[in-house]
């Protein structure tokens, strides 16, 4: 019955944030770059944040960092979607808020060049779960599957309050409502990406310091496969990373291929959702044949991934490499 009212709760201040957004014209306009053709509200992925806001309040304000962290991102991250800031703020933000994650999780007794590591893996990480948001429907079909194998696996492990997937994950259902959808009603926006990838990111390394395992991490596979292989394209045709772009694998199905975005967003988040129960099963084996596993998959995946990217290329791009740059 709570989760009911939660739900029913969340849904109401999305419509509500939908009326913000239309009086304030918080729009995205459809450029050359988009994948979309008409003006849509941008935001609404706030809902995320606001439903792990309803269990910070409902728990008596459990893990204050953190959630000092999240309304960090999240405040710079809307503020992105409105005005448009600089990338150096955007960063100085995220790295303070990965600091405090960090602080929350009580990781500073790590050597200093470990952290360092963590920071920078993290932060871009969150950058690279913003830049995956390009259709309609992936980021809540992929933080549906992601969100429910940490549920499961934190139903037996117990590595963060569960209460604050489940709500988190009742944001993402309404969200997934209004933008799973082929005119959809909004999109995330900044603030929605980032805020989501920030709460994953915090309960995924929750499990990681209480288990000890790396494994994992392969929760992000899916994801990981497309933005790294993606990144190291552009790096080749020496592209602006940072610079908004339709170059990864699902804009060049959805966008060239003519494949149903729908479905390949639903295909992301099935798929894995498939590679985690994987995962999941190889988590309780010995720590050589994780590692056997981890590297036949991610080398498996990184094969097919490119040599579906290079026949959609060849096949959907007839003047070469400079017609398709960014």
């Amino acid at each position: 019955m709570a989760y009911i009212l939660v739900l029913i709760a969340l849904f109401v201040l999305e419509l509500l944030y939908f009326r913000v957004a239309d009086r304030f014209n918080i729009i995205d306009k459809p450029n050359e770059r988009s994948s979309h053709t008409t003006i849509t509200l941008r935001g609404g992925g706030v809902i995320f944040y606001l439903g792990a806001l309803v269990y910070f309040f409902l728990s008596g304000f459990q893990y204050p960092w953190f959630f000092l962290g999240l309304t960090l991102m999240t405040v710079v991250s809307f503020l992105d979607d409105v005005f448009t800031l600089s990338n150096r703020i955007r960063l100085l933000i995220h790295f303070a808020s990965v600091l405090l994650m960090a602080y929350q999780l009580d990781v500073f007794e790590m050597p200093w060049y470990y952290l360092l590591i963590t920071f920078i893996v993290v932060v871009g990480v969150i950058n690279a779960y913003n830049f995956m948001d390009g259709i309609n429907g992936i980021t809540a079909c992929y933080s549906l599957a992601v969100g429910g194998l940490l549920m499961l696996v934190n139903n037996e492990v117990g590595f963060v309050a569960q209460d604050l997937l489940a709500y988190t994950m009742l944001g993402v259902l309404v969200f997934t409502f209004f933008n799973f959808r082929t005119k959809a009603k909004c999109f995330a926006g900044d603030v929605g990406s980032v805020a989501i990838a920030y709460i994953l990111l915090f309960a995924l390394g929750a499990l990681i310091i209480k288990t000890g395992n790396l494994i994992y991490f392969l929760f992000l596979t899916v994801y990981g496969i497309d933005a790294v292989w993606t990144i190291i394209r552009r790096l080749y045709l020496r592209e602006n990373i940072f610079e908004a772009h339709r170059s990864h694998l699902y804009q060049f199905l959805g966008n060239e291929a003519g494949v149903n975005k729908l479905l390949i967003s639903f295909l992301y988040g099935a798929i894995q959702f498939l590679i985690g129960l994987t995962v999941i099963h190889f988590a309780n084996k010995d720590a050589i044949t994780q590692w056997i596993f981890a590297l036949v998959l991610l080398g498996g995946l990184s094969v097919l991934y490119l040599i579906i990217k290079m026949w959609v290329i060849r096949k959907y791009f007839r003047v070469g490499e400079t017609a398709i740059k960014a």
